[in-house]
């Protein structure tokens, strides 16, 4: 575990999962401000993101963590969150963005243990994670949300993603029901929001796939080849953007390009 600590007093505190490469990477990075405090929960620790975080006067806490575990990982941030002095914050925020797509072939060619690897770390660590999220801030004077990416393939099927269609589709529902329970004063919001097209190892992995397993993979590079890729930083801007829109939670499930 990295961590660094800054000397003024936080207001801004933001929970992130996958925040070692690709958007989870760029977006924590952009949240590095003075007056915040970012936990990032990720396999790896960043020795670059905590000197980022000293020269940005914000603190950082790293956790490398196995999201395949998801109940260790969801009681290690409800003890986490109730040892903070909930007083100083004035926001809240938790940012469910593990995923993986695994190896890319019909469910029928699937390994037993990776599918269930990618559903724990896609879909079962983001509900535990927010029921853990929502039950530890409850009664915080902190605005509070949930953001859960999201994509494409979670509202658009396609053969050998099954897995990866199956834990985004259940993200989406899952944030509907969470908004329609969240109600009343000092409710916390929350979208499920698909962030685009982005150039990341998950575009690599899906363009390096077998195309006898994967017939979609010339897809995938044609958007590579055509320059229709957001970079990581530009993505995070867009994602962050939205998030801090007024209207945020309106739309329980949406789409950055809305």
């Amino acid at each position: 575990m990295f961590l660094t600590k800054s000397i003024m007093t936080s207001s801004h505190l933001t929970v992130i999962t996958g925040a070692s490469r690709g958007l989870g990477r760029a977006m924590a990075e952009q949240l590095l401000q003075p007056g915040g405090r970012l936990l990032c929960i990720s396999r790896g620790g960043d020795d670059a993101l905590a000197a980022l975080a000293r020269e940005a006067g914000a603190e950082l806490t790293q956790w490398q963590l196995d999201l395949g575990k998801p109940v260790a990982a969801a009681a290690r941030l409800s003890d986490w969150l109730e040892g903070l002095d909930a007083a100083s914050f004035d926001s809240a925020t938790l940012i469910n963005n593990a995923g993986t797509v695994g190896r890319v072939r019909p469910l029928s060619e699937a390994d037993p243990a990776e599918l269930s690897q990618a559903l724990r770390v896609g879909l079962e660590s983001a509900m535990l994670l927010t029921a853990a999220f929502l039950r530890a801030t409850k009664g915080w004077r902190a605005e509070r949300k949930v953001l859960n990416i999201s994509s494409g393939l979670g509202r658009n099927a396609m053969g050998s993603q099954a897995p990866y269609c199956a834990a985004k589709a259940g993200m989406d529902h899952f944030s509907r029901a969470v908004a329609l329970e969240e109600k009343g004063p000092g409710a916390a919001r929350i979208v499920s929001l698909a962030p685009g097209v982005i150039d990341t190892d998950m575009q690599v992995e899906l363009r390096g796939a077998d195309a006898a397993m994967f017939p979609d993979r010339v897809r995938f590079e044609r958007l590579k080849a055509d320059g229709l890729l957001d970079a990581p930083a530009t993505a995070a801007q867009k994602v962050l953007a939205y998030l801090a829109r007024a209207d945020f939670g309106s739309k329980p499930v949406a789409d950055v390009r809305d």
